[in-house]
């Protein structure tokens, strides 16, 4: 009797797990025949801000830096000339020149790109935390979770500008690359100048309000430590003639490479198009040029420090900066770090009036919202944001939202 029991329970158990896979079959075909899915889409998780005490994920992995620690305190250990080669030695890499030319060219379209666009495409930002939104009407997604913020979590949305769609980090500008870094009581006598176009200098482009210098006689690692054969000063340079230390109050405007560019015609679909290419070039040849020309950011804040170190000013503010005493906790810094792309929800039908709704948020993409505004203006978008636009997804009407599953 048990045994005619445990045979109809397997039977059952085998008739259930059929249906279960018919069933699931037919619901794939049916979503595949109705185009909910496309064949073979590979959705990618939507870009989340980290909280406030999680830190930024690492370029290299904790036992490459333990092996490259080890690796440098034999160096110490042993007296020995060690030959680097450049950008290590002080000198230029002479197949990035050009490269780093490429790059300050195209920071300069885009800026006057994003610019003309904007004067067309509503830009709003949220006056409590760091939330932008391209396009007209603002979303209703509830995300604002910030002290001060509203008990609804919604957003309170203001007119924004280019600054939001493309912020500026700042980076100490070096006059030595391979000198010493800019200790706390320098910090404002040194310059500080867009990330991105310090790469630029210290990759070769030369500039009359932000000299640098340049190396003829290479330098050498010796016990671990870097020795200058070189004269501190040479004979055909100035002892700091042309070298101005500044602060904040008295910066001097980057004119001619923050120059806009002047269009000749007025056609918002091809400057949205040429703007989309400044944006994938700068960040494609940036980050050849950081390949070679390295750069440190903090892991908990925003601060970057092009150069082969970070800078020693104390004005960390992050998480447990009390433990460092306002020191940054660097690390290797990608391009993202030094141009960070600003992620904004993504509208499929640009001529829609309807916000977007917070209960249909899983079902809405993201784009960087430099992309976004280019992409409203009626430039194409590249194949590689194509899983984070979600445009394979349907989104369900208001009325269908308790019918998903």
């Amino acid at each position: 009797m048990f045994r005619i029991r445990v045979q109809s329970i397997s039977y059952l158990l085998e008739l259930v797990t059929q249906n279960s896979v018919q069933t699931l079959t037919g619901c794939a075909a049916l979503k595949h025949s109705y185009g909910w899915y496309s064949a073979g889409a590979s959705l990618t998780e939507l870009p989340q801000k980290l909280k406030r005490t999680e830190r930024k994920p690492l370029v290299k992995t904790f036992n490459e830096l333990k092996r490259e620690a080890r690796l440098k305190r034999k160096e110490r250990d042993s007296v020995n000339e060690i030959s680097l080669h450049p950008p290590d030695n002080g000198l230029l890499v002479k197949g990035l020149i050009p490269v780093a030319h490429k790059v300050l060219a195209a920071r300069s379209e885009l800026l006057s790109c994003v610019s003309r666009v904007a004067n067309s495409i509503a830009i709003y930002s949220c006056r409590l935390c760091e939330e932008v939104h391209v396009g007209h009407p603002p979303h209703k997604i509830r995300t604002c979770d910030v002290p001060g913020s509203l008990t609804s979590k919604e957003h309170t949305w203001t007119r924004g500008g280019v600054e939001h769609v493309l912020p500026v980090i700042e980076s100490f500008h070096l006059y030595d690359r391979i000198g010493r870094a800019v200790s706390h009581n320098e910090r404002l006598e040194v310059d500080r100048i867009p990330a991105i176009v310090e790469l630029c200098v210290q990759a070769g482009v030369d500039m009359l309000e932000h000299p640098t210098r340049r190396r003829t006689c290479p330098v050498y690692s010796v016990s671990g430590r870097i020795v200058d054969f070189e004269k501190k000063f040479p004979k055909e340079e100035s002892l700091g003639e042309d070298i101005h230390a500044y602060g904040f109050w008295e910066r001097k405007s980057l004119a001619h490479h923050n120059k806009s560019i002047e269009f000749n015609f007025d056609d918002l679909h091809a400057i949205a198009a040429r703007g989309m290419e400044a944006w994938e070039a700068m960040r494609y040849e940036g980050s050849k040029l950081m390949e070679k020309y390295v750069a440190h950011t903090c892991g908990y804040c925003s601060e970057v420090q092009v150069g082969p170190k970070g800078h020693r000013v104390r004005n960390c503010q992050a998480f447990k900066h009390q433990m460092r005493d306002g020191q940054h906790a660097w690390q290797a810094a990608t391009i993202d770090d030094i141009v960070p792309p600003v992620y904004v929800w993504h509208v499929k039908d640009f001529k829609r009036e309807e916000p977007l709704e917070h209960s249909l948020s899983r079902y809405y993409g993201k784009l960087p919202a430099v992309v976004e505004l280019f992409a409203r203006a009626g430039a194409r978008v590249d194949e590689k944001y194509t899983s984070l636009m979600r445009e394979d997804v349907a989104v369900p009407e208001l009325d269908e939202v308790k019918l998903v599953v």
